[in-house]
C-alpha cells in the first residue's frame, strides 16, 4: 500500500442496495478498492451489497473483481489489495420490499459492533431506481441506527424527483425519517477534481476575485457534450430529457460555484448557503419568455465518428413522435450586485461533434486605442477556460506581440494541465472523493433539501412551457454537430459564439 500517513475516517459499514447493479460493479466498488489501496478506507470497514439476486459471498467478490478490472483507474490483482480488501466484502440476499427483511440489517451491524468493539458509521447506498427510494427510505427509518443522526447516513442518486412538486414529496418525505445532516443527495460531477478546483482558483488567487464580476467578465458559458446517445436507455430518457437529466443538477451546480460569493469558511453549510443564493437570484424565466430564453433538439439518424446511428424516435422504448429534448440550451442571468446583466449560456446534448465539459469565462475586451489599426485585427478578448473533462486543464488566453518588426498581436493560451502538473493515475475519481465525504461526514458536495427545490424551481417555468407546446420541427440536428440552428442563433443574438476546445484525442 501507499506509504502516505492519512488520517482515515471511524470504522464504517457500507450497505450498497443494487449491490448487484451496474452502478455499484463501474463505480462504486472500484471507488472503495481505490480508496483503501490509497490508505483512506477506515482500519475497520465492511461493504455489504443487498439485492435479490442469488449471489453468495464468493460469487459477489468475483462479479466485484470482474468491475474493478474493467473499470477502475487502477486494476485488481487477485492476491495483495484485493485479498485484504475483498475479505471485508460481502452479501446479504434480501427483498428490499419485504419489509421483515430489514432486521437483517440490525443484526448485522450489532455483529460488527460486537467485533470492532465500537459503534461504526453505518452508511445506506441506494443504488437503485428512482422509484424504489421512497420505499427503502421508509423501510430503513423505522430501524432504531437510523436515529442515531451522528453516525447513520442515506446516499441518494439522481435524478431527485422528477419535477418541483416530487422532489418537495421526497424531501418531505425524507425530513420525517432523517436529519438533514444524515441526507447525502450525490451529483457525482461535484466529485471531480478540475470541479473542485474551480473553488480553489477563485478564493485562493489575488489575481482572479478581484476581477470575477460584471466590471470586467462579458459572459460565461457551461458546455456539457456527450458523443454518445441515449445508450439503451430510452425507456429512462423519455421521462427525463435533457433538461432534467443535466441541467437541472450538474450544469446548474457548475453555474452556482463559477456564480458563488465568497465564503466565510469552508463549512459545509456555507458553502450550501451560497450556491442556495445563486439558484434563487437567477432571474425568473416566464412560460412567455421561455422561447426568448430556452433552446430544444433532438437528434435525427446520421453518421457518428463513421458509424450509422439511429435517430432518437428510432431508439428503443421511445415513442415514434416522442417530444423529449436530447439537447438543451439555456441562457440565464443571476440578478445581484455581483453579476447584473452578464448572461450565463449554458448548454448540453447527446451525439454532439466532440466529448466535452468546459466552463468558459469571457472578460471584456480592453481598449484598442493604443494599438495601431493592424492589431486590432486579430485582437480576441481575455479568456479563461476551465475544461472538467475529458481533458483537465485550466487555460487564460491573452494577448501577446507575434515576433517581428510590426505591432501584430496574436491571442496565445497559458495552460495548467494536471496530467503534465501531477503524477498521472493519482487523480481521484468522483466517486472516490464523494464515497470518503460521506464516511467523514463532510456534506460540502453533497446538495440540501432547500438545493434541490431551488434548482427546480428555475427549470420548471421552461420545462411546462415545452410540454404545453409540442415542438414542431423534431428531430431538427443531425448526429456529430453542435446541435439546432436555434442553439447559436441564442448567443449570436448576443453578439458571442459557443467556445469549443480542439480535441485532444480521438472520442
Amino acid at each position: 500500500m501507499s506509504t502516505q500517513n492519512n488520517k482515515r475516517p471511524p470504522a464504517s459499514v457500507i450497505f450498497i442496495f443494487g449491490g448487484s447493479g451496474d452502478l455499484n460493479q463501474r463505480k462504486l466498488a472500484p471507488a472503495l478498492y481505490n480508496l483503501f489501496i490509497d490508505e483512506w478506507m477506515p482500519e475497520k470497514f465492511s461493504i455489504i451489497g443487498l439485492g435479490r439476486s442469488e449471489y453468495s459471498d464468493e460469487k459477489f467478490r468475483t462479479h466485484i473483481f470482474e468491475g474493478i478490472q474493467e473499470f477502475s483507474r487502477r486494476k485488481g490483482q487477485p492476491n495483495g489489495h484485493w485479498d485484504a480488501f475483498s475479505k471485508q466484502v460481502s452479501y446479504l440476499q434480501m427483498d428490499a420490499e419485504d419489509a421483515e427483511a430489514y432486521s437483517k440489517i440490525s443484526d448485522k451491524v450489532k455483529e460488527l459492533e460486537q467485533q470492532w468493539g465500537e459503534h461504526p458509521n453505518v452508511i445506506f447506498y441506494l443504488a437503485v431506481a428512482p422509484q424504489l427510494v421512497p420505499d427503502i427510505a421508509k423501510r430503513l427509518g423505522a430501524l432504531n441506527i437510523c436515529t442515531d443522526t451522528k453516525f447513520t447516513r442515506i446516499v441518494i442518486e439522481k435524478p431527485f424527483g422528477h419535477d418541483l412538486k416530487s422532489a418537495h414529496e421526497l424531501n418531505a418525505l425524507l425530513a420525517g425519517l432523517y436529519a438533514e445532516d444524515q441526507i447525502y443527495r450525490i451529483d457525482h460531477y461535484l466529485g471531480k477534481e478540475t470541479v473542485q478546483n474551480i473553488l480553489a482558483l477563485r478564493f485562493a488567487n489575488a489575481l482572479f476575485e478581484p476581477i470575477w464580476n460584471r466590471n470586467y467578465i462579458d459572459h460565461v458559458q457551461i458546455t456539457v457534450a456527450e458523443t454518445v446517445g441515449v445508450e439503451g436507455r430510452g425507456g429512462y430518457y423519455e421521462q427525463s430529457g435533457a433538461l432534467r437529466d443535466m441541467v437541472q443538477n450538474h450544469i446548474l451546480q457548475l453555474l452556482c460555484m463559477v456564480g458563488m460569493e465568497a465564503p466565510v469558511s469552508f463549512d459545509a453549510n456555507e458553502i450550501r448557503n451560497k450556491k442556495v443564493d445563486v439558484l434563487n437570484a437567477l432571474r425568473k424565466i416566464t412560460k412567455e419568455q421561455v422561447h426568448e430564453y430556452a433552446v430544444r433538439g433532438q437528434y435525427a439518424d446520421g453518421w457518428m465518428k463513421g458509424e450509422k446511428v439511429k435517430a432518437y424516435r428510432e431508439e428503443e422504448k421511445v415513442a415514434a413522435n416522442s417530444a423529449i429534448e436530447t439537447f438543451a440550451a439555456v441562457k440565464f442571468y443571476i440578478d445581484n450586485w455581483r453579476w447584473q446583466d452578464v448572461p450565463f449560456y449554458v448548454r448540453t446534448g447527446k451525439f454532439l461533434h466532440q466529448k466535452t465539459s468546459i466552463i468558459t469565462i469571457e472578460f471584456k475586451e480592453a481598449p484598442h486605442y493604443a494599438f495601431p489599426p493592424e492589431a486590432a485585427e486579430t485582437w480576441r478578448s481575455n479568456r479563461l477556460t476551465i475544461s472538467i473533462q475529458p481533458e483537465m486543464d485550466i487555460r487564460i488566453r491573452f494577448q501577446a506581440k507575434r515576433p517581428g518588426q510590426s505591432m501584430t498581436l496574436n491571442p496565445v493560451d497559458m495552460i495548467f494541465s494536471y496530467k503534465d502538473a501531477y503524477e498521472e493515475g493519482h487523480e481521484p475519481e468522483a466517486y472516490e472523493t464523494l464515497l470518503l465525504d460521506v464516511m467523514e461526514s463532510n456534506a460540502t458536495q453533497f446538495m440540501r433539501a432547500d438545493q434541490v427545490d431551488a434548482a427546480w424551481k428555475v427549470v420548471m417555468p421552461i420545462i411546462e412551457a415545452w410540454e404545453a407546446r409540442p415542438p414542431v420541427d423534431f428531430p431538427n440536428y443531425a448526429p456529430d454537430s453542435w446541435g439546432p440552428e436555434d442553439a447559436e442563433a441564442l448567443i449570436a443574438r448576443d453578439g458571442h459564439n459557443w467556445v469549443t476546445l480542439p480535441a485532444a484525442h480521438k472520442d
